[in-house]
């Protein structure tokens, strides 16, 4: 497998985002990851999605690690400081599965908390229903689990074709499409500094095709069966999306009717907040994370 490595300098000084870097080996490949917060604490594993990485999170990783929580936050492969394979056919679905179940093995991450928006949910939740003993509890954010049955909306439609039809794949201008709130331009180019030039963005390119739209695609069937074990999920699960995303808009309320420990969690709909409501109301988010963790681990 051909692997670009993003170099170091093109992460010196990126605003908001002091955070040292840490590495993990995976099937040969070095994945990212942020560490902070006290090391002996539970994780939370926070999940990034597509074409953004763990810059997405800058905002909530202090508030989180102030409230006493070890924060673990992933570059994806493909994005962010994480390898990045050249050839689009090197990313599939099962295999960002797999990398990231690896990440989470090598790390011996257990009684995690997850929080995870857009693809980070994608693998994620697919985890949380193959290895349900690894979790404490789930935030979901502008998130689902799709499986082909149900066809898309229109929203991801547009923006699976614009993916693969632009000359370019502006990342940094896609997050800023994403967001209800203006992103000053050295944030703008933070996002796309993982990206030196077109031979990086394979994944990024990759990914709105790796999204099951048809009953027979290779993902459907185990996020059906996924789906089966989410069914039978009873620890604590909470969806927090933006009233501002027309990709998402209503899987908030498909994920609480099916999920039994979504019954009775103050489900959280964020206001003034796009796609990427973590750019957009980092703190909020946090801020609900860090009550969702104190009032579940009370019992109540």
């Amino acid at each position: 497998m051909d692997v670009l490595r993003t170099p170091d300098a093109r992460f010196a000084g990126l605003p908001g985002y002091p955070f040292a870097p840490h590495y993990v080996e995976v099937d040969g490949l070095r994945i990212h990851y942020l560490d902070e917060g006290p090391p002996a604490a539970a994780p939370v594993l926070l999940l990034h999605g597509e074409p953004s990485w763990s810059y997405l999170y800058r905002k909530m990783v202090p508030p989180l690690a102030a409230a006493g929580h070890r924060v673990v936050a992933l570059d994806l492969v493909g994005f962010g400081r994480s390898d990045k394979p050249v050839r689009r056919e090197d990313y599939t679905y099962q295999r960002h599965v797999d990398w990231v179940r690896g990440a989470i093995a090598a790390l011996a991450l257990a009684e995690v908390t997850l929080v995870c928006q857009d693809w980070g949910g994608l693998i994620g939740l697919r985890l949380v229903a193959e290895e349900p003993e690894r979790f404490a509890r789930v935030v979901a954010a502008n998130t689902f689990l799709p499986t082909g049955d149900t066809p898309p909306g229109p929203a991801f439609l547009a923006w699976q074709r614009y993916s693969q039809e632009t000359p370019d794949f502006p990342v940094g201008s896609i997050v800023r499409s994403g967001c209800v709130t203006e992103l000053a331009p050295e944030v703008i180019v933070a996002y796309d500094a993982p990206f030196p030039d077109d031979r990086y963005k394979a994944g990024a390119r990759q990914f709105p095709l790796l999204v099951p739209t048809r009953p027979d695609d290779p993902a459907s069937a185990a996020n059906r069966r996924a789906w089966e074990r989410l069914r039978a999920f009873r620890k604590p699960f909470l969806t927090a999306f933006s009233d501002g995303d027309p990709i998402t808009r209503g899987a908030d309320r498909l994920l609480q009717q099916a999920i039994p420990g979504a019954a009775g969690q103050p489900h959280t709909t964020i206001a003034g907040a796009g796609h990427f409501l973590q750019e957009d109301r980092g703190e909020e988010l946090a801020r609900v994370v860090v009550d969702f963790i104190a009032r579940t681990a009370r019992g109540r």
